[in-house]
C-alpha cells in the first residue's frame, strides 16, 4: 500500500508560535498557568501541556492570580479587562493572522461599516473577533445567513481565518446585490488555503484520505468535508487507534493530511500504522 502525506499537513505558523509561548510560560511555573479554553484544538497536545503544568479552565473565576495564556484563537476584549482586574498576568499567544482579522473588523467599525464576519458563530476565533467590537456584528457561514442585511447601506466583511475561499466569494457576491457600499478584507490565512488545495489535489488521485486532527478543530473538519465533496473516501481521525482494517480493503493509494493544530508525531504514527496494514 502506498502512503502519501499532503504538502503542508500539520502545524501552521500560528500554532507553532502559540505552543512555544505556552510551553515557555508553563515551564517558568510562576503561580498557576492557565488557558481559557484549549490553547489549540488538539486534545493530545493539550494533554502534553497539562503535563507541563498548564491547566485549561472554563472561566476566570477558577483562577486566583497567576498567568493567563491567551489561546491562538484570541479572546474578546472584556476577558483581557477581567483578567487585569483580577491581577492575572497575560501572555498573549493569539495567532497574528487572527489578530489581523480582529484589527480589520475594528477598522471597518470605526469607518462606519456594519461588520459581517464569515465563519462559525460559536467558534472561539469568531467570538474573539466580534468580542473586540463596540457594536454587534453579523456572523454568517454563507449567503443564506444574510437575512435583513440588505437594509444596511454600508457593509464591511472579514473572515474567520480558516474559512474556505468559496464562502468569502459567495457572501461577497450576494452582498453586492444587497447593499450600496461594500468593503471586503480577505483575512483567510494563506496556510489554510494552501493546505486545502493540497488536500484536494491529493484526494483526486488516491483511493482513501485520512484527515488527522482534533474532532473539535474546524479547519480539520473542513479538510475532511472537502475530501468527501471531491468524491474520495475520507475519514477524520485523531490518532492511529481509530483506524479500522475494513477501510483499506481494495485500496492501493492512501493519502494523509492534517489540520493546522495536528502535530507531526501523530501524523507519522498514522503513516507507520497504515504502512503496516
Amino acid at each position: 500500500m502506498n502512503v502519501t502525506v499532503a504538502d503542508g499537513a500539520g502545524f501552521c505558523f500560528g500554532v507553532k508560535r502559540a505552543l512555544k509561548i505556552a510551553f515557555d510560560a508553563a515551564r517558568k511555573g510562576d503561580g498557576p498557568i492557565v488557558t481559557l479554553g484549549p490553547i489549540i484544538h488538539n486534545p493530545q497536545v493539550v494533554e502534553r501541556l497539562e503535563d507541563e503544568g498548564l491547566r485549561v479552565v472554563s472561566e476566570l473565576g477558577e483562577v486566583d492570580g497567576g498567568t493567563l495564556v491567551v489561546r491562538s484563537h484570541g479572546l474578546p476584549r472584556r476577558v483581557f479587562d477581567d483578567a487585569a482586574s483580577r491581577g492575572i498576568d497575560i501572555v498573549d499567544a493569539t495567532c497574528p493572522f487572527v489578530k489581523q482579522a480582529q484589527d480589520r473588523a475594528t477598522q471597518l467599525e470605526q469607518e462606519g461599516y456594519s461588520v459581517v464576519v464569515i465563519g462559525e458563530e460559536d467558534h472561539p476565533e469568531v467570538l474573539s473577533i466580534t468580542g473586540n467590537l463596540e457594536r454587534p456584528a453579523t456572523v454568517v457561514d454563507g449567503p443564506r445567513g444574510l437575512g435583513e442585511i440588505s437594509k444596511l447601506p454600508r457593509v464591511g466583511i472579514v473572515c474567520q481565518t480558516t474559512q474556505p475561499l468559496e464562502h468569502l466569494t459567495a457572501v461577497t457576491d450576494a452582498l453586492l446585490e444587497r447593499t450600496r457600499e461594500l468593503k471586503v478584507f480577505n483575512t483567510i490565512c494563506e496556510a489554510t488555503f494552501a493546505r486545502q488545495e493540497s488536500a484536494l489535489k491529493l484526494a483526486g488521485r488516491v483511493d482513501l484520505m485520512l484527515v488527522v486532527g482534533g474532532k473539535n478543530s474546524a479547519n480539520t473538519r473542513r479538510l475532511w468535508e472537502l475530501c468527501r465533496e471531491a468524491g474520495c473516501d475520507a475519514y477524520h481521525i485523531e490518532t492511529k487507534d481509530e483506524l479500522e482494517p475494513e477501510w483499506f480493503e481494495g485500496k492501493r493509494e492512501v493519502g494523509i493530511t492534517g489540520g493546522a493544530s495536528t502535530p507531526q508525531w501523530i501524523i507519522q504514527e498514522i503513516v507507520e500504522a497504515v504502512e503496516d496494514t
